[in-house]
């Protein structure tokens, strides 16, 4: 009994603490849509610690995953690419320049590592020229807003033109001037946490333990959603199959242990019940004389410690193992053998051998093998 409560104590709470776990390790705002793992998380879905500080996303009613950062406000996620740390995001009325105009990720933990330097200017007709990119979302009806990279930039502009502003923009990769930079995407990019070795081993990145700032790689629990089934599948069966193995073999051995003991049991009760034969002259006989005891054959155990005939490596009346050089009898009629002190006790108050319960009428020759 002692040793189920152990198996119980070891096997069980693993399965329940794997079961009672809050953090869901993957999620979408839809279908189809983008993949959300450490160090991001779905705001209030979730406990705090199964994301990052920082990284808390959210889903518009039309699904869409959105990111608020401090100072700037919503933005929707194009894209995240956690082995090189980058989020693509862009604007949700398609002005990145007019949210750019006033960066600030100062109170978040993005950062911005590719950047240009552009002057916009304002004219009252729109400007045409290869150089020049037209900002549609900052224009109105007498004023056009146009840009172009600084390192282009000449002071050469119509009278009726005037410079707004010098800034450096944060764009998306390394496209060419000729596309639509300042409506495009921005690139955020984060340093902490550091999980891109977890993310070159295609393991998953997590804080060690619910009360640790600390990340770890958790290489049980490998990206992809059908493997990762397989492996939770995996490990749930491990925690009920390994325990019911256990219990099956403590249970056997239960079993042999209260076996053993009924048959000492069984040849004690045989003992004290043996029935007494009535002798001719009125008085009790309770076993066989010494002389028809001492006919039985007696031999002496070789180092193979074998027995002759039906019977096993123990005796089966004090069930001790034999020994090298152990003295047994052996009953003829059925050629069980046992220690010839234990079955000559037994015949001296029995008449019958002790498992089969044949009474031995003659001497029977038992073949011996040392």
């Amino acid at each position: 009994m002692n040793f189920l409560k152990l198996l119980f104590h070891c096997f069980i709470p693993f399965a329940v603490a794997y079961a009672s776990s809050d953090c869901q390790y993957y999620s979408w705002c839809s279908d189809n849509n983008i993949l959300i793992r450490f160090p991001f998380q779905i705001q209030g879905l979730q406990h705090p610690y199964c994301g990052y500080p920082g990284f808390q996303l959210t889903c518009s009613n039309d699904s869409k995953t959105v990111i608020t950062l401090p100072y700037m406000g919503k933005f929707f996620v194009r894209n995240i690419n956690y082995l090189r740390q980058e989020m693509q995001v862009y604007d949700p009325d398609d002005c990145l320049p007019k949210r750019l105009l006033s960066l600030n990720l100062s109170a978040s933990p993005f950062i911005v590592t590719s950047l240009r330097n552009y002057t916009l200017f304002s004219c009252p007709t729109p400007h045409t020229g290869s150089q020049f990119i037209p900002i549609d979302c900052l224009s109105n009806s007498t004023s056009f807003v146009s840009a172009i990279p600084s390192l282009n930039f000449t002071t050469s502009l119509p009278d009726s033109c005037h410079v707004l502003k010098k800034l450096s923009f944060p764009v998306a990769y390394q496209q060419n001037f000729s596309d639509d930079l300042l409506s495009g995407d921005l690139l955020l990019t984060w340093s902490s946490p550091d999980c891109r070795y977890c993310e070159s081993q295609q393991a998953l990145c997590g804080f060690e333990s619910i009360n640790s700032d600390q990340v770890s790689c958790f290489f049980d629990y490998q990206t992809g959603g059908a493997e990762h089934g397989l492996r939770v599948f995996g490990i749930i069966t491990l925690s009920i199959v390994g325990p019911a193995i256990m219990c099956a073999i403590a249970m056997a051995c239960y079993a042999s242990f209260k076996y053993r003991r009924g048959n000492t049991a069984r040849i004690s009760a045989a003992q004290r019940s043996a029935p007494t034969e009535i002798a001719e002259a009125g008085t009790v006989r309770m076993g066989l004389d010494e002389s028809t005891i001492e006919s039985y054959q007696k031999l002496e155990l070789g180092e193979s410690r074998r027995v002759p005939g039906p019977n096993e490596g123990c005796c089966t009346i004090c069930l001790s193992e034999y020994k090298t050089k152990d003295t047994i009898r052996c009953i003829p009629e059925c050629a069980h053998c046992f220690h010839a002190h234990c079955i000559d006790e037994w015949l001296r108050i029995n008449t019958t051998c002790p498992l089969c319960r044949n009474s031995p009428s003659a001497v029977l020759p038992v073949s011996t093998d040392h």
